[in-house]
């Protein structure tokens, strides 16, 4: 029986990102119950991010040279499900260590994958295109929360063993889902070796305003760390109670679905990528101001909701610029290349944040929204509207 493109796409995002939900918030808890100390648990935790940021480039680059992104996704779900499971039974920190490597390289492209496989399906010079992307990309952010609040009542403290399984769980019940999701073919023929893949690869680079579009993508969700990482801190020391500070994380959250769901494809529609981007950088300037110069909770209750644009409608203007610049055979690899991109500069950022927090307090966040001023300019002047792009190409 044949699924309609939505709905698998839908139950494909649901599944990987419920995934994450689950064991995402607790895996340095994880493994602390397996007796590992906190310097130990920050190392895994660091190499895992830096297994990720190379092998997300490298597989979708083999998924694109082999054109079959689904069987890839399938396969790497497959994998970090059955890595998982090995976590249960693996003790000492460089067993817990080589498995956690083992899962972040097969982690690391699904995400990239996906996103390849649901931008070209909705394509906007595609006439009559079946769907938005922001429906798929807003169910898998309400997935990710329901995932988190599902185990939050199922776990406790010393046993997180249901966190593991349910995390397989629903990597198999992902890499099932993409047997429903239709294969988006290109129209050239496959690539014949890795010397025209390499050329292919240093021509997608060679798009000026791709480059840009990573450039601008980075620094902007780069300004996010200080907050991912000091802001509950922040809030903390200034004596906002922790079921307010809950509420203002998930004002966040709540923002992000809503913008992908409803207000961020009408608003793309209306302004275009180019706006688009360049309104997600004015958020983010007055996002990251107001949060480094108070902690009233009425002001940080007020720009909170503006996560919604600095990520969620960023990440649709990137995605439709992406889809009208970038060949549908490269797609994969122009979807790692945007993730390692903000990947390596917010890792960058959540090093640096501590020192930056620790001498300036509060101020350091004053320096995310210089981020996003220099990201504004970029966005305004290198994005070009998708919708020029088509019309030039038909």
């Amino acid at each position: 029986m044949r699924v309609p493109g939505p709905v698998a796409y839908i139950a494909l995002y649901a599944a990987l990102y419920a995934a994450f939900g689950v064991a995402s918030p607790f895996w340095p808890k994880f493994f602390e119950t397996r007796a590992l100390t906190p310097e130990q648990i920050g190392s895994i935790l660091a190499a895992a991010l830096l297994a990720r940021l190379v092998a997300g480039p490298l597989v979708g680059m083999f998924a694109d040279f082999l054109q079959s992104l689904r069987l890839v996704l399938a396969l790497c779900a497959a994998l970090a499900a059955a890595t998982a499971v090995a976590l249960l039974w693996a003790d000492g920190f460089w067993r817990l260590l080589l498995l956690a490597l083992v899962q972040a390289v097969a982690l690391a492209p699904t995400t990239s994958m996906a996103d390849a496989l649901s931008v070209n399906a909705a394509r906007p010079q595609i006439a009559g295109r079946p769907f938005e992307y922001g429906w798929i990309r807003g169910s898998a952010s309400a997935a990710f929360v329901c995932g988190t609040l599902i185990i939050g009542q199922l776990i406790t403290s010393t046993d997180l063993t249901r966190v593991i399984w349910l995390n397989a769980a629903l990597l198999v019940a992902a890499a099932g889902a993409t047997t429903l999701v239709p294969r988006v073919s290109a129209p050239s023929a496959p690539h014949t070796g890795v010397s025209q893949l390499a050329s292919e690869v240093r021509g997608l680079l060679g798009i000026a305003r791709f480059r840009i579009l990573i450039l601008v993508s980075a620094l902007i969700y780069g300004s996010h760390a200080m907050h991912d990482a000091f802001a509950v801190i922040r809030w903390s020391n200034a004596g906002i109670d922790t079921s307010v500070i809950s509420v203002l994380w998930s004002e966040a959250v709540a923002a992000e679905v809503i913008v992908f769901f409803l207000i961020g494809p009408a608003l793309l529609n209306r302004i275009g990528a180019r706006g688009a981007a360049a309104l997600a950088a004015t958020a983010g300037i007055i996002r990251w101001s107001v949060a480094g110069t108070t902690t009233s909770v009425v002001a940080l209750a007020m720009v909170q909701p503006l996560h919604g644009l600095t990520f969620a409608l960023l990440h649709l203007s990137c995605m439709r610029l992406m889809a009208a610049l970038v060949p549908t055979r490269m797609a994969a690899t122009a979807q790692a290349i945007y993730a390692f991109g903000s990947g390596v500069v917010t890792a960058a950022l959540t090093l640096l944040s501590g020192l930056f927090y620790a001498r300036y307090g509060g101020g350091a966040f004053v320096a995310m929204a210089v981020l996003c001023g220099l990201a504004l300019p970029l966005a305004w002047f290198g994005f070009t509207d998708a919708r020029d792009i088509s019309a030039r190409a038909r």
